[in-house]
């Protein structure tokens, strides 16, 4: 008992070291869009209007499309490297820019139509004009936006962390006085927020860039670009499409919320209070993020590596640090309810109504930062289709309907929503759950074992059902 208490606290301080600044990383890649976003509102109140929609609807249809599908490499990059393929990264994370480059070419031309598509959601034509001309600003993003989040990835699923927290911090640092200078000084306005984003972003890719060519710490998965690469791209999208699905399922539940918010009575304190509840959330969500992102890590190492034990430890280490971060900070939300709203808005109504749902946030934070654990062990393991199933099930066939009827039939309006999404994200978390404790870890191993070994003439001489019997557990 005792030598598998010390296991257990050793695990939990490596999970320890990697989750903190990774969490740190998400947090401030968020702060990017956020920061841009704050500075707009100083403008007016329809250029703040215009341009939170446009973020809302590129969020939607672009960003985390491509977010979603580089979350192919936390699978094939990760067991790579835990079985030794080193090079195998490199190849995966060329098809991956590659990929991903060729994705925002569709996205593009469609967000050239983001008036026309708001004006048939209902949209007032203004706002809807703006929104265009910010998205249509947006597009030059897309590209360096997709570099970067496969280079993310290359430097995560190696444990490499650090580099990740300098370069986004130090491009944070560069993007909040850009951005003041472009909005402000030079009066350039919504586009000079654009151009911030997409100044931050090259910047983040070419320091990424620099210390993937010239470090010694990714000398042994530097690749030659080659005609592997090409022949991975089939690979790659086995595991992206299913693994961009799962992430915009969720992601989508969450806009289908404020959506429905705008046909309840009093609309328009109904959608305040909503989108107020929504950003309360999604910026806890990069916290829990960020151990789900080590959790993939780890539990990718370990399967390549053929260590099914010491994969089992390591989601254990990473719930329990997921648990207390998410217990803290509800308890912390559901204490000063009755001053969360003044944060956001002096109008006493809607302070009154977030203190009300303040619980049901609490609640939220709970239950996704669980999830969001779980996903990340999905990922790690290969499991992004069976996450696919999952969120549809969860959050469409659940945790909308419930939402719709608690809001439309029950008159619980804006409430009733919320009670629907935090049903959904309940639903979500037991089913990942359920599934990760039925999970034959020596089976996964063995797989991934012999995915990321399958057509290599550079195997080792130990065999695939040698090799799952070695285990530092």
């Amino acid at each position: 008992m005792g030598e598998r208490w010390s296991v257990f606290v050793g695990e939990l301080k490596r999970v320890s070291f990697i989750a903190a600044p990774m969490v740190a990383v998400t947090v401030m890649q968020y702060l990017l869009q956020f920061a841009s976003v704050m500075m707009v509102g100083h403008l007016d109140e329809l250029s703040l209007s215009g341009v939170s929609i446009a973020t809302s609807f590129t969020s939607v249809t672009g960003f985390s499309f491509l977010f979603g599908l580089a979350g192919a490499l936390e699978t094939l990059c990760g067991q790579a490297y835990g079985a030794e393929q080193y090079q195998k990264l490199g190849i995966y994370t060329y098809a991956s820019i590659i990929s991903l480059i060729l994705v925002c070419l569709p996205v593009s031309l469609l967000w050239l139509f983001t008036e026309k598509i708001l004006r048939l959601t209902g949209q007032d034509p203004s706002i809807s004009f703006v929104a265009q001309k910010y998205s249509i600003y947006l597009i030059p993003n897309l590209f360096p936006y997709a570099i970067l989040q496969s280079l993310i990835r290359y430097f995560q699923t190696q444990g490499l962390i650090l580099p990740m927290f300098f370069s986004s911090l130090a491009t944070l640092c560069f993007h909040v006085p850009l951005c003041w200078v472009l909005v402000f000084k030079l009066e350039l306005e919504i586009l000079g927020a654009a151009l911030a984003i997409n100044l931050s972003y090259w910047l983040n890719v070419i320091l990424l860039g620099f210390y993937m060519k010239f470090s010694s710490s990714c000398e042994k998965t530097r690749a030659v670009f080659s005609k592997e690469v090409f022949l991975s791209i089939k690979e790659f999208f086995r595991f992206a499409i299913p693994s961009a699905t799962m992430v915009c399922l969720e992601w989508w539940s969450y806009e289908v919320l404020i959506l429905l918010s705008g046909l309840v009575p009093n609309p328009k304190l109904e959608t305040s209070v909503l989108s107020i509840c929504f950003s309360i959330t999604y910026l806890h969500y990069n916290i829990p993020y960020g151990f789900g992102a080590t959790a993939s890590t780890l539990v990718a190492h370990e399967l390549g590596a053929g260590h099914a034990k010491t994969a089992k430890v390591a989601v254990c280490a990473v719930m329990v640090l997921a648990v207390l971060e998410t217990v803290i900070v509800s308890a912390t939300l559901f204490f000063s309810r009755h001053r969360l709203g003044y944060a956001f808005s002096n109008d006493r109504e809607i302070v009154d109504h977030v203190a009300d749902i303040s619980p049901l946030i609490s609640l939220s934070i709970i239950m996704d930062g669980l999830q969001v654990v779980f996903s990340g062990v999905a990922r790690g393991i290969g499991w992004q289709h069976i996450g696919t199933y999952i969120n549809l099930g969860a959050y469409y066939l659940v945790g909308t309907p419930v939402g719709v009827v608690l809001a439309f039939v029950f008159h619980l309006r804006g409430k009733g929503l919320w009670i629907g999404l935090v049903t959904g994200s309940t639903v979500q978390a037991l089913l990942f759950a359920t599934k990760t404790s039925l999970t034959h870890w020596q089976k996964q191993a063995s797989k991934a074992r012999e995915r990321i070994l399958e057509g290599d003439c550079n195997t080792p001489t130990q065999t695939t059902s040698e090799f799952v019997h070695v285990d530092r557990g």
